[in-house]
This record gives C-alpha cells, sequence and structure tokens, in this order.
C-alpha cells in the first residue's frame, strides 16, 4: 500500500470540508450582496415638479432575506467550528436557510414589485440561497466523518503548578500568567 493510498481518506475530508464550506460562504455572501442591491425604482409625479424616484433594495421588500443570508455566512463559518452529529445537524439548517433565501429570491422573481424592476438582483439572491443550501446539504450529508479542529482550540485541564504556589502568578513569569488566565485563575491574586 503507498502514502498516499493511506492518506487520500484523510484529505477528501478535508477537501469535502472545504468545499462545503466555500459553498455556504459564497452563497451566503452572494445572497447577501443581491439583496442590499435596487430591486424596484418607482417614479412619483409631483405635478410640474420633477418626479420623485424611490428606490427600494431587496433589503427594504424583504428584510428577512439579509438576515438569513447573515445566518448562513455564520453557519458557514460554524462547520469548522463544529463536529459529528453536531455539524450535521447543523448541514440541515444551513440547507433550511438557503432555501428560505432562495425562496425569497423566487419571490422577487415573480412578485410585482411596482416600478421599473430590476430582474437580476432577485434571480442571484435565488442563485446565492441555492448555492448556500448545496453546501449545506453536503455537509448533512457528508460532515460527521470530516476532520475537526485540533486539540490546540480546546482547553486543556492542567493541574497547578506545584512549584509555584503562594506566590503570584505575575511573580513567576509571563507564560505561567497567561496560562493561569487559561485555567481561569486571576493572576493578580496571591
Amino acid at each position: 500500500m503507498t502514502a498516499s493510498a493511506t492518506r487520500t481518506p484523510a484529505a477528501r475530508g478535508r477537501r469535502e470540508l472545504t468545499y462545503a464550506v466555500l459553498l455556504c460562504l459564497a452563497g451566503a455572501g452572494l445572497a447577501l450582496w443581491a439583496v442590499t442591491r435596487t430591486w424596484s425604482v418607482e417614479l412619483v409625479a409631483r405635478g410640474p415638479l420633477p418626479p420623485v424616484r424611490h428606490a427600494r433594495t431587496g433589503a427594504d421588500l424583504l428584510p428577512w432575506a439579509s438576515a438569513l443570508a447573515l445566518v448562513g455566512l455564520a453557519g458557514g463559518g460554524a462547520v469548522l467550528a463544529t463536529r459529528g452529529r453536531v455539524r450535521r445537524l447543523l448541514g440541515g439548517l444551513l440547507t433550511l436557510v438557503g432555501l428560505a433565501v432562495a425562496a425569497g429570491g423566487g419571490y422577487g422573481l415573480t412578485a410585482d414589485l411596482g416600478g421599473g424592476v430590476s430582474r437580476q438582483w432577485p434571480a442571484l439572491v435565488l442563485l446565492g440561497g441555492l448555492i448556500a443550501a448545496v453546501g449545506g446539504g453536503f455537509t448533512a450529508l457528508r460532515g460527521g466523518g470530516w476532520p475537526a479542529m485540533g486539540a490546540r482550540y480546546e482547553r486543556s485541564a492542567r493541574p497547578p503548578d506545584p512549584a509555584g504556589a503562594g506566590r503570584p502568578v505575575v511573580e513567576r513569569g509571563t507564560r505561567d500568567a497567561w496560562e493561569a488566565l487559561d485555567r481561569g485563575e486571576d493572576p493578580t491574586v496571591s
């Protein structure tokens, strides 16, 4: 068995994790950007004066769509910090969020928004929501076996240093002060 054959499952898991996170972030980011563009422009006549232009963005028309796109962005980052069942559950939630954002884009495409309507922005919201939903679905299906963050990000439960007991941590050194903060101790108290 070659060395590349033994690394394949781990490398594939990292690659799939990268693709899923990028799909979620790209889809939610595209939807958030497109929902902030002008979807509708209405001109209101004012008699002999020039007409007043009322521009409405997708966020004005569908405020929940921008909120859900932000949830999708946060969830895409959270995929990196979770593992196992929680990651798969998060993937299912991201799928639902992506589909809801896509539904907002579909509504923008079909609704009569009044005035001059630009259909390109709702179409991009629809596309972004579908991309995010694909990333979430991929996470829900395959995310349980993907690698998790390393142990260096987790709090270690080390016993207190018996050599420095009785004197403030500040006298022992900077590294000891930081380690005391990691343990939840106040380094300025003896």
